[in-house]
C-alpha cells in the first residue's frame, strides 16, 4: 500500500468506490456506498483494511393510507 490516495473497494462486488483514503486513514462507522452494484454498508476502517462491515437495510416505501 502506497502513501498516495487510493479507492476504497466495495466489499460486496470489489468495485471502486468515489471514497479515496491515505495510509492513516482511520473511518469509524462509516457509510459506503458503491455507485457499480448501488449498495450501502457502514464500515470501520483502519491500516488499510475495512475491519467490520454492517448492512444498511435499504428504505421501505412509505404509502399513505387512503
Amino acid at each position: 500500500m502506497s502513501s498516495l490516495n487510493e479507492f476504497l473497494l466495495c466489499p460486496f462486488c470489489g468495485g471502486k468506490t468515489r471514497t479515496q483514503y491515505n495510509a492513516d486513514t482511520v473511518l469509524k462507522a462509516f457509510p459506503l456506498y458503491c455507485p457499480k452494484c448501488r449498495s450501502e454498508c457502514e464500515i470501520e476502517f483502519e491500516k488499510g483494511r475495512i475491519t467490520r462491515i454492517n448492512k444498511v437495510p435499504d428504505a421501505k416505501t412509505q404509502c399513505k393510507a387512503k
